[in-house]
């Protein structure tokens, strides 16, 4: 059996093949994950907010119908009931007129999907109305039976892949993806989401999986649909979660021939950086010499909804909005740096790990409210409107494609670098004040720094920086700045 999978999906690995490209507008990059937000909220977003600032995607939480729990926890959203697109964020309507919107803004919508399980037991009344026995691994709105799934176990060995891919993740039903009638279903459900628009997805438990079974639903899907602006024959984006820190018998290397991978090194090592556990000297060969996954085919991010709560991987050194402060520096780096495809989180506040987003009685999502500073508020958190951080996603797309360059570092948590001629940025984690002049690989001309400001017409509310004939500016960053960051570009030359 074993065998014939891994034939499979060398056969599907060619179609497969095209799905690293993220599908964005050109000239745009960068993706925020709008966790738990409402879809009529999201789309006035794209509008309002993620357009004009230059994001170029956004990942929604799952959009399919899922058991309603008690306390209605965060984690409900992750117990599918059926593949109807009811749930608290909205219906199949507002969802499909979400997608357009933020495509007619420039915005990308990848939806997180989940087919690797269905509801655990308690789960038998869903967001849509319909029901289901967990205990009988009965869902008859998809429908599934238990003829669908695999037999039950229980995961108690990550270092048995067997059981990783084929048993039960904390009780969730554990469909059978190996299973010719699953597959149809959930290649239906993912192409109704590309008619509606969508550019790809995020597949969660995608390591307990078979990557042969992923090769299979993968190949079976439309290309995007070109009705909202997608170039003829593009295929959707993919984006595997997939936990691999070393040492357990599942890797990334068996997924990233499918598709990227979400890299939690990438979370895990910048945590540890910027808590000041590693220097930033280290971080001049930062990719795949910190073992990451070719760059196109990493995910990378400082932290998400899992590991903010101490799921996932990363532990106690993932830098989260409860450590505002080195969670924008770190952010400032992934977003500065060409490597891999950043993500950017979007939280709710919380206190405790179960909690839900916010809302008006309890069992409806509130909106987020904005502030004079383009802040959010009403329990929403909002790192995308932290102007360090959309500051920084116009950074890079001031800097494209081009290369790092202009590497400087003194020896321990002071660096910088350029990417070409286009962009520069310096950063201090020393406990003492970074004066230097260093060569920014910018034409000469006086610029914005878009930490500490923005550029508003020839002016800037912040700090500006004078580049020389020679590319050279004198740089500063006091060891106490609330923002240890510095960061300047063609695009804020005043």
């Amino acid at each position: 059996m074993f065998l014939t999978k891994t034939l499979g999906c060398i056969a599907f690995l060619a179609i497969a093949s095209a799905q690293f490209n993220t599908n964005y507008v050109g000239g745009r990059s960068g993706m925020v994950h709008l966790f738990e937000w409402k879809w009529d909220d999201i789309a006035a977003e794209c509008e309002n907010f993620l357009g004009p600032q230059g994001y170029a995607g956004l990942q929604v939480s799952p959009v399919n119908e899922n058991a309603v729990k008690s306390g209605r926890p965060w984690w409900e959203r992750y117990q599918p009931i059926s593949y109807k697109l009811t749930t608290r964020s909205g219906n199949e309507e507002q969802f499909a007129s979400m997608v357009r919107r933020c495509n007619n803004a420039g915005v990308r919508t990848y939806v997180d999907v989940i087919f690797n399980h269905m509801a655990a037991d308690g789960g038998t009344y869903g967001t849509a109305g319909s029901t289901a026995s967990p205990s009988s691994k009965s869902y008859p709105a998809v429908p599934y039976s238990s003829l669908d799934f695999n037999p039950t176990c229980a995961i108690t060995n990550y270092n048995d892949a067997d059981q990783v891919r084929n048993c039960e993740l904390v009780g969730l039903r554990d469909l059978n993806q190996g299973n010719s009638y699953v597959q149809e279903k959930v290649s239906d459900f993912l192409n109704h989401l590309i008619d509606l628009g969508v550019a790809g997805f995020r597949v969660d438990a995608a390591k307990h999986m078979w990557p042969a079974d992923l090769g299979v639903i993968y190949g079976r899907l439309k290309n995007l649909n070109t009705d909202h602006g997608f170039a003829s024959g593009s295929r959707p984006y993919i984006v595997q979660e997939v936990i691999d820190m070393g040492g357990e018998a599942i890797s990334k290397t068996e997924y990233t021939g499918l598709g990227a991978i979400t890299e939690f090194r990438h979370s895990d090592s910048i945590g540890k950086i910027f808590r000041g556990k590693d220097k930033l000297t280290y971080m001049s060969n930062w990719g795949t010499g910190w073992g990451f996954a070719a760059s196109d085919r990493s995910l990378v991010f400082v932290d998400n909804h899992d590991n903010q709560r101490g799921h996932g991987a990363g532990g106690a050194d993932v830098l989260t909005y409860k450590v505002p402060k080195h969670t924008r520096w770190a952010s400032a780096f992934m977003l500065a740096h060409p490597f891999g495809t950043p993500r950017v989180m979007s939280s709710f506040s919380f206190t405790d790990t179960d909690q839900g987003p916010p809302t008006t009685d309890g069992q409806n999502i509130a909106s987020p409210t904005f502030n004079s500073d383009k802040s959010c508020g009403g329990g929403w958190v909002c790192e995308h409107r932290w102007r360090q951080i959309y500051n920084m996603v116009a950074f890079r797309n001031a800097a494209g494609d081009a290369d790092l360059q202009n590497w400087w570092s003194n020896g321990s948590n002071q660096i910088s670098f350029s990417r070409g001629n286009r962009a520069f940025v310096a950063f201090n984690n020393d406990n003492y004040d970074l004066n230097s002049s260093l060569q920014t690989g910018l034409p000469a001309g006086t610029y914005c720094d878009v930490i500490s400001g923005e550029k508003s017409g020839s002016s800037c509310t912040g700090k500006t920086v004078t580049v020389g004939s020679d590319g050279r500016a004198s740089i500063s960053i006091s060891s106490s700045a609330d923002d240890g960051v510095l960061a300047i570009h063609v695009n804020a030359m005043l």
